[in-house]
């Protein structure tokens, strides 16, 4: 299998080139149109049977293997952010205040290169590959989209993989980890209600901002004082809205945030938590207290044999890597929505070079990744999915 590393440095130019193309002209969520059509073009250029127009602006394409076999479905996201670069890179963002700072561009790169790859090895593949190009990964729906047009269907995968580049660990770094890897995610949303008035005469009033600044500071209690320090669970208070005027108590004000957890059992706890705090400091506080919960999406899950065996094939096949059995991350991601359905494995290749600045985290206006990165997801993905197809 060593044999695609060379593949996919042999290939790199062609890589880099797409990335940096998608990297100039980032389109939001739902809004992929002009990189949808490079991905169709594409495959279709390859022989693949494609399908455009899933989940709105996904596209699939079927590549057949030569003999019957399972089917393997591989998912790559396409969609960018709404912040305004600063990286200054010759291949920087040409549309204001839009931007890929995720790695997104990356990810449509190395699906479109390992579909190249795949498409020489046809006469080894017993089944077929399902490439999955995503629109709306960022909180918007894309994966929910795709499996409401059948993306499941027709036929339904075997097994499915999934990829990020990721910048907070170097180049040559590789997460494979069984069991739960990333975190399943939900919007809080909490309005307070009082009675507004004159700013000069508070007691006139029941002041909802007051009961907000008494809220955030107990919800925090709730990770400290209710969970066990052996379990993981983040809830962040992100925005607060309330008021129009420096001299007017507003009659309510609107707090959300991000609730992440691994398991059930503490999200129900929180959520529980969340609920009681609200309803009964607002009360306290001569106010009234609602919580809305909006669930995006569960926990990434990795099958434990799968994730086990993709671990050994990355020794194998880039000898060179750091391979981290261990590592887990509160961020979320919709491809656990699939995964739910089709057992996976969903790794992550580190992306970050400090000697050449590239550091900045994920959804930051200066993020940018070492593009040798590309060249490893290529490599471990074709790798994985060649092998699994292969050994039937």
């Amino acid at each position: 299998m060593r044999f695609l590393l060379e593949q996919a440095e042999a290939l790199f130019a062609y890589t880099r080139q797409l990335r940096r193309d998608i990297h100039r002209h980032p389109e939001l969520g739902f809004q992929e149109h002009r990189t949808a059509g490079i991905v169709a073009r594409e495959l279709q250029n390859l022989g693949l049977e494609v399908t455009t127009g899933v989940g709105r602006t996904g596209v699939v394409g079927i590549l057949e293997g030569k003999y019957e076999g399972p089917t393997a479905l591989l998912r790559f996201d396409m969609d960018a952010l709404p912040i305004q670069e600063e990286t200054g890179a010759e291949y920087a963002s040409a549309q204001p205040g839009v931007m890929h700072a995720c790695g997104h561009d990356g990810h449509t790169a190395i699906g479109l290169t390992v579909a190249r790859i795949l498409s020489q090895q046809r006469e080894r593949l017993h089944g077929r590959v399902k490439f999955v190009f995503q629109p709306a990964e960022e909180g918007l729906g894309g994966a929910q989209a795709m499996l409401e047009d059948g993306v499941l269907e027709n036929p339904h995968p075997d097994f499915s993989l999934a990829l990020h580049l990721w910048n907070e660990k170097p180049v040559g770094w590789v997460a494979v980890v069984p069991g739960p890897f990333m975190a399943g995610s939900d919007i809080v949303e909490i309005t307070l209600r009082g009675k507004g008035g004159h700013g000069a005469l508070p007691h006139q009033t029941r002041d909802p901002i007051v009961a907000a600044a008494q809220l955030v500071l107990a919800l925090q209690t709730i990770i400290s004082r209710n969970i066990s320090p052996l379990e993981v669970a983040v809830l962040s208070v992100t925005q607060i809205h309330g008021g129009e005027a420096h001299n007017v108590i507003p009659e309510s004000v609107h707090l959300r945030g991000t609730l992440r957890t691994f398991t059930q059992p503490i999200r129900d706890l929180v959520l529980s938590r969340v609920t009681r705090i609200t309803e009964e400091l607002a009360r306290a506080m001569e106010c009234e207290g609602e919580v809305k919960v909006t669930d995006l999406t569960p926990p990434v899950i990795n099958d434990e044999a799968m994730a086990k065996w993709v671990a050994q094939i990355a020794r194998d096949v880039i000898p060179e890597v750091n391979v981290d059995t261990t590592y887990r991350t509160m961020v979320s991601e919709d491809m656990a929505l699939m995964m739910a359905q089709v057992p996976g494995c969903y790794f992550m290749i580190g992306s970050a070079n400090p000697e050449r600045g590239l550091v900045y985290g994920h959804h930051h206006p200066r993020f940018d990744f070492d593009e040798r990165a590309l060249i490893y997801g290529v490599a471990l993905m074709s790798a994985v999915t060649l092998a699994r197809l292969e050994a039937q």
